[in-house]
């Protein structure tokens, strides 16, 4: 949806985007809270998360040895202190949002994937499921950037309604909330989507779908420039940077 050359290029060449410390905060700063709920309740404090931070970080480095690059020559770990002391700010952020000590999970990184009618097949990872006593459920999903402005909120809200309308399909239930926590920034975005809006989702994929079969026969991937393009670790390969993509298809 946001470009079919970054698409193209992750998702069929397979080409690994450079490691970002950014991509790499998020990571370990998400790790963390999956971990928290680990700890009976009364102990998932700020210390506590904050302990879990650097044994999260060695842990993705030993998944990832290539991220050692984000610290070159930081022969006294200065570097290293700086960033996960960025990371301990978001950790802080999220105590002053939520207690979670007042939580208890149904479900932390939870896999979800479903069979729709027309034989494609969604899944995704949820970052953590609440239900209700009285069987509601809430979708929760931490982002470790600022709040979008209105223009780019549709596109973060369009994820969550995609793991409810996955959730849906397998359960057979509407998930009650759908709730957007951006650390970044300390501002909580929810929706409370009905059937209506899970059925609009479900004909959206499928017309993307579509999309992309007929590119991958036509090899028609067109970038689709906007300020997302600052991020973005293709630039090399984008026509709009100078660059040229690989030869299509791939080998």
């Amino acid at each position: 949806m946001t470009c079919p050359l970054r698409y193209r290029l992750r998702v069929i060449d397979k080409l690994p985007e450079p490691p970002s410390k950014a991509a790499a905060r998020g990571a370990v700063v998400h790790a963390v809270l999956e971990r928290l709920f680990d700890v009976p309740a009364g102990q998932r404090t700020p210390g506590r998360a904050r302990a879990l931070l650097r044994p999260e970080w060695e842990r993705l480095l030993g998944r990832r040895p290539e991220l050692v690059d984000l610290f070159p020559k930081d022969t006294d770990g200065a570097s290293l202190a700086a960033w996960l002391a960025e990371a301990e700010q978001l950790l802080d952020q999220y105590f002053r949002m939520e207690d979670p000590n007042r939580l208890e999970p149904a479900g932390r990184e939870l896999y979800v994937e479903t069979v729709l009618e027309s034989g494609l097949k969604l899944r995704g990872i949820i970052d953590r499921v609440d239900v209700a006593p009285t069987g509601e459920v809430r979708v929760v999903d931490y982002k470790t950037g600022r709040a979008p402005p209105p223009d780019f909120e549709y596109r973060a809200m369009f994820q969550m309604k995609f793991y409810a309308l996955v959730l849906w399909r397998r359960r057979g239930v509407v998930p009650r909330r759908l709730q957007l926590v951006y650390l970044g920034s300390g501002d909580v975005v929810t929706y409370d989507p009905d059937e209506a809006d899970l059925r609009a989702v479900e004909r959206k994929l499928r017309a993307l779908w579509a999309a992309i079969q007929r590119a991958v026969a036509t090899g028609e991937w067109q970038p689709s420039p906007s300020r997302l393009c600052d991020w973005c670790g293709y630039q090399a390969f984008c026509p709009v940077f100078g660059g040229t993509p690989p030869p299509y298809p791939p080998a």
